[in-house]
């Protein structure tokens, strides 16, 4: 059923833009990134389903933005109005339905006995990123990533360098990433090079128990204070709730049955293994620690916020704008 729901959203979408085609793309699964980090062979290969899409306006070469849905998959709502409005504005967009998040989605309340599949999330985007790439109609060089929770998750892991070149050969990269309400799971170790050197925007909610402000802030002191002040720009929405963009979601409820890292130190990705950010420090990891504040931390709010909708969409669309260009 949860299959049939997502091709009729997409057929439905698609019918209401004349301009969407169908599209399909490879990419590799992995167990975690132990296994992407170190080139081991992908577990097998999927096949992924998406839309492109592009604006009324005929140009020779677009620039683009893949869109990331959240872990509730993809809705015409949400991320479907989001790529309209940056169609609107002058992009392509490529939305499709992540497996990675899928199977997210079915491990829900078993605490992560399995490292969640957010290496193969990853490959996904960049599967993704050169399908537009190797498109004549699209500008590789103009290409952006915006998501929303898991998919601002995503934004933000596929600005690791280090991922980066596990997954691609050359220099080929997002040009801009933007992070809606992103779970707030991976930091990158503080080293040279710890990112591609693309701006990031992180838009968070100061009303987000996901991923609070606070941790947030931790860990982007922590990057400063080892001099690798990474190229983020954060704008934090008074008053708005995680998954503020969603309108499905109405007024503010506690959702306890979705896993959370709120209560857990940031995991990091790094040349010297798996590490944890606790106290601003890098420790080594802990599994039983782990296991603990998963537990504890279970279940977060979110809220639908149309005025953060519309700031935030402005917002977006000034700072891929800047760095794509018109």
């Amino acid at each position: 059923m949860r299959l049939f729901a997502v091709w009729l959203a997409l057929v439905v979408g698609m019918a209401a833009q004349a301009n969407a085609e169908p599209v399909k793309f490879q990419s590799g699964d992995y167990a975690d990134f132990r296994q992407l980090l170190s080139r081991e062979a992908a577990t097998s290969m999927v096949t992924l389903a998406g839309t492109l899409s592009f604006p009324d306006e005929k140009r020779d070469r677009y620039p683009a933005i893949l869109v990331v849905h959240t872990i509730g998959g993809y809705q015409e709502s949400n991320e479907g109005w989001h790529a309209a409005e940056f169609r609107k504005a002058g992009f392509a967009t490529l939305t499709y339905d992540s497996l990675a998040a899928r199977r997210m989605s079915e491990g829900a309340g078993k605490v992560w006995r399995t490292a969640p599949p957010w290496a193969s999330a990853v490959a996904e985007a960049y599967a993704a990123l050169q399908l537009l790439a190797n498109d004549p109609r699209i500008d590789a060089t103009r290409i952006a990533i915006v998501g929303f929770s898991f998919g601002g998750e995503v934004a933000h892991l596929s600005a690791f360098e280090r991922l980066r070149t596990a997954l691609v050969k050359g220099d080929s990269r997002f040009a801009a990433h933007v992070a809606y309400y992103p779970a707030g799971v991976y930091g990158a170790v503080a080293e040279q090079g710890m990112y591609t050197g693309a701006p990031i925007l992180m838009l968070l909610g100061n009303k987000d128990d996901n991923l609070p402000i606070a941790k947030a802030e931790e860990y982007l002191a922590y990057a400063r204070a080892a001099g690798r002040s990474p190229p983020i720009e954060v704008s934090i929405y008074s008053g708005a709730y995680h998954a503020w963009t969603v309108p499905s979601l109405g007024a503010s409820r506690f959702y306890s049955q979705y896993d959370s890292t709120r209560k857990c130190p940031y995991f990091l990705v790094g040349s010297s293994g798996p590490a944890l950010l606790v106290g601003g420090q890098e420790k080594p990891l802990d599994v039983s620690a782990l296991q603990a504040c998963l537990k504890d931390g279970r279940g977060y709010s979110m809220a639908y916020d149309a005025s953060a909708r519309v700031r935030s969409t402005d917002e977006a669309l000034a700072f891929l704008r800047k760095s794509l260009g018109p």
